[in-house]
């Protein structure tokens, strides 16, 4: 049931078992609910028309249409929906026309639970600061302009940035450190022994630098046996194919 002070989510997204993950994670977070899950263009805009929802879930790429396409067509309409991103695209002319147009937050597939929650409270603080803003109809001073605008940043957003769940600061700038003083690199069974953890530990980190691209793997060619992958920083890179 909704309460008064729900922000009513709508999703758009082609892809219904994602749908109904970003269902289940909105229904973890308080203060949300969700109001529809379209699946098409045509059913966005029978949901956007009817609910006039105030936050959108967006996917970029759809059978039958674009988000970015859609997103354009709600602005132009001046519906006072915001709308976050959430997509596998990560094409920079895409996030720049997506930022440019007015979006909130742009979310890359696959979705991690916390960096979902972390955008939804911080679109609800805003949200919740305009509401009260109008309420009051009175005019603004410069600083609650910049609070809304996010031009002052909160000490823990700006200096505390977002890790997965089992990923700690501290270790993950060892296993970094480790790796930026060799020149050819290091297995995960090297990185291990280096900082004093688990192969299977070792790993986990050295796949999260992977996917924030900080590092590369190559195989390494032995005498003897399989060849074994090893970790790079970037810059060790060239040197080792040389």
């Amino acid at each position: 049931m909704k309460r008064n002070s729900d922000i009513e989510v709508l999703i758009v997204e082609d892809d219904l078992r994602i749908a109904e993950i970003q269902k289940r994670f909105i229904e973890q977070i308080a203060g949300f609910q969700t109001v529809g899950i379209a699946a098409s263009y045509l059913e966005a805009k029978t949901y956007l028309d009817l609910l006039q929802p105030d936050l959108i879930l967006l996917d970029v790429y759809f059978p039958d249409m674009n988000g970015i396409d859609l997103l354009k067509e709600t602005k132009q309409q001046s519906k006072q929906m915001d709308v976050i991103m959430i997509t596998a695209t990560k094409e920079i002319d895409k996030v720049q026309e997506a930022i440019s147009i007015g979006v909130f937050d742009y979310i890359i597939k696959p979705v991690v639970f916390e960096r979902f929650k972390q955008s939804l409270l911080r679109y609800q603080e805003l949200h919740t600061k305009l509401v009260e803003m109008r309420n009051e109809n009175l005019d603004v001073t410069q600083q609650q302009v910049d609070k809304l605008l996010r031009k002052e940043i909160e000490p823990s957003l700006s200096e505390k940035p977002y890790l997965p769940k089992g990923i700690d600061p501290l270790t993950l700038e060892k296993v970094l450190e480790v790796l930026s003083k060799v020149d050819f690199g290091l297995t995960a069974e090297g990185v291990a022994k280096e900082i004093g953890a688990s192969r299977t530990t070792a790993r986990r980190y050295l796949e999260h630098l992977m996917a924030e691209e900080k590092i590369a793997a190559d195989l390494s060619y032995g005498t003897v046996g399989r060849p074994e992958r090893v970790y790079l920083v970037k810059r060790a890179l060239k040197q080792h194919n040389r």
